[in-house]
């Protein structure tokens, strides 16, 4: 005797999620036409008959009684103290509103994340809350099949292209208040190792460094941005090819980093490369991660409250998932200060 035709056969026929067979299913308007059609030919050609449960995976769940009380959290990195940081705060504003969480991490692979999605939602999830992965080359149909799909979440940096709900920190107003602390500290040599080319918040950071340059008297050249990445190999990596062979006298008074981690890459060559920090150089990161303040050299770095990200990503899925129509995506971001510590000094002249 054949095997019954499920949704899941339907979805990977058709080539798109179990969510966007369901969407099809209900009938839901946010489907794109050409991905109808695809769903409703492979629903005919393999002969899928939709069950009652089958048809309620789609969207936001239509009464509280069909609700799970649960929300997905997907991160791409478990050793970055940032997301772990983040994580209880998420949690501890879901909770506040009679949610569970489940955690999963992506490992920075976009196609995991695509199927710790499906695995989410298989688990009927009420909404998700996503770091997406931005590499280069990342297939992120995952992310716009949800919005087709008319599936509550948020996520925790803007994607070309995609209208979502987004908290982000206001990134290129950081930026630019770390460089405007130094200049106003007498520093004139300023780097920026910047992160990973393709996103958002590597490229939001350079234009605060940017406009922090143009409101002041320095000239400001590509060569003030070395691309380095995001993690502490990078900024260690990174340091050392560019410091190594240096004359002492052309060093940058000044150093700001993608975030945290890869600043504390760059005091560990400073340190193997017996550049003192702060009196050769000084170094700002950004996140203020909790080992920031508890470095042998203390960090200096952008600070930005992880509770109220936690609480507006908490705030604006939760406003998606209680809708009894589709909502307006907001961009909603947290505002930053510096956490001035150990790492920086003024140039004295």
């Amino acid at each position: 005797m054949a095997s019954k035709v499920t949704i899941a056969d339907v979805a990977q026929h058709a080539g798109v999620s179990t969510g966007t067979v369901s969407a099809v299913l209900n009938e839901k308007p946010t489907v794109r036409p050409e991905t109808r059609d695809r769903v409703l030919a492979s629903i005919d050609e393999l002969g899928y008959a939709p069950s009652k449960s089958a048809q309620e995976l789609g969207g936001a769940p239509d009464s509280d009684a069909s609700r799970s009380g649960t929300i997905g959290v997907i991160i791409k990195e478990a050793d970055n103290p940032f997301y772990s940081e983040l994580i209880m705060e998420v949690r501890r504003a879901l909770k506040k509103n009679g949610y569970d969480m489940f955690v999963g991490t992506s490992g920075g692979d976009y196609a995991e994340e695509g199927e710790l999605i499906d695995s989410f939602r298989d688990h009927h999830v009420d909404g998700l809350i996503i770091a997406p992965v931005l590499h280069e080359d990342a297939d992120l149909s995952h992310l716009f099949t949800l919005n087709e799909a008319d599936f509550p979440f948020v996520l925790l940096e803007d994607v070309q292209g995609l209208q979502a709900n987004v908290v982000s920190i206001d990134n290129v107003k950081a930026a630019q208040r770390a460089v405007v602390y130094l200049i106003r500290q007498g520093h004139e040599r300023i780097l920026h190792f910047a992160g990973p080319p393709y996103t958002q918040h590597t490229r939001d950071r350079i234009l605060g460094v940017q406009k922090a340059f143009s409101e002041s008297s320095l000239r400001y050249t590509d060569e003030h941005i070395v691309s380095a990445g995001a993690h502490m190999e990078d900024g260690f990596l990174t340091a050392i090819d560019l410091f190594e062979d240096m004359k002492k006298s052309d060093l940058p008074t000044a150093v700001t980093c993608f975030n945290d981690l890869v600043a504390i890459g760059v005091l560990r060559a400073l340190a193997q490369l017996y550049i003192d920090v702060p009196e050769d150089i000084s170094v700002v990161g950004y996140d203020d991660i909790q080992p920031a303040d508890y470095l042998t050299v203390p960090l200096t770095t952008v600070r930005a409250s992880k509770r109220e990200m936690g609480e507006k990503a908490a705030r604006l899925l939760l406003k998606q998932i209680n809708a009894e129509d589709p909502v307006e995506p907001r961009h909603a971001q947290v505002e930053s200060e510096l956490a001035i510590r150990a790492s920086t000094r003024p140039i004295t002249r």
